[in-house]
């Protein structure tokens, strides 16, 4: 039989909200919320390294809050208007996470992504970037099924091309299968070509679970065979057994991978 070769799309994407974080990780209360309104940015746009422009002693509490910027223990610079390399730092970080080009300036792009409305729990937390976490998880999960089966994926920036959309959500989110808090359901995922697999972003998923938290990647690898046509398997070892633990790790088992291989050995 001749080898088929798929071509997928990914497009990582969190509609606003941040990875929810374990408990032991949630700020108290989140700085932003001395934060009155973002719109300040835009008067910003066009700043770099280098200038003193009134309005950047207020993006540096913004990329504060959200754990970008850290003047601690020295504070010398934290209140000033001055655009120094710890800020310039900051800002390449805040592209890189949305996907920016990483110019360190406050070009057009990087102020719309800034001004938008936004959930207050920082992306950052104690030094921990969440989001490229996440999407490096669910990467690896990607990269899992491709060495045991004949597809190939690739990232996209683009969100309007992509194949497979994956994203956190609460409640309706429009897709006629509405996450109802944590009643049990952390995830789903849709069968080709729907493409779509979204997290139930009222449980915590992190990269190293502990008690009360899920495994990132053990769910994407569970969803990821849903988004390929799998069903639910019998076999409890599988990653595609209906249920998981909290904090359990698992990778594809000979369940999985055969089954992956009778799916399509048979298309």
């Amino acid at each position: 039989m001749e080898t088929k070769v798929f071509q997928f799309f990914l497009c990582i994407f969190l509609v606003s909200l941040p990875l929810p974080l374990p408990s032991h990780a949630r700020p108290s209360k989140s700085k932003a919320e001395n934060l009155t309104s973002f719109n300040f940015i835009k008067n910003l746009e066009g700043c770099h390294k280098g200038e003193t422009i009134k309005g950047l002693q207020q993006l540096k509490k913004y990329l504060e809050a959200f754990g970008y910027l850290n003047y601690s223990p020295n504070k010398a610079h934290a209140s000033d208007n001055n655009f120094d390399d710890s800020l310039e730092a900051a800002v390449k970080t805040y592209q890189l996470n949305y996907h920016l080009k990483t110019t360190g300036a406050l070009d057009a792009q990087t102020v719309s992504q800034m001004t938008a409305p936004r959930c207050g729990v920082p992306d950052i937390v104690n030094g921990t970037n969440w989001i490229l976490d996440a999407i490096s998880a669910v990467t690896r999960a990607f990269n899992t099924w491709a060495s045991q089966t004949q597809f190939r994926f690739s990232q996209s920036q683009n969100f309007a091309c992509a194949d497979l959309k994956i994203g956190f959500y609460r409640g309706d989110h429009g897709d006629r299968a509405p996450f109802k808090g944590q009643n049990g359901v952390l995830a789903h995922a849709f069968p080709p070509e729907d493409g779509r697999f979204h997290y139930n972003a009222d449980y915590s998923f992190i990269v190293n679970p502990v008690a009360g938290s899920f495994h990132l990647e053990t769910v994407a690898l569970h969803e990821i065979g849903h988004l390929l046509g799998l069903g639910h398997s019998r076999v409890q070892d599988a990653v595609m057994f209906p249920s998981i633990p909290a904090a359990t790790i698992k990778g594809l088992s000979a369940d999985d991978i055969q089954g992956i291989k009778t799916l399509y050995a048979r298309n």
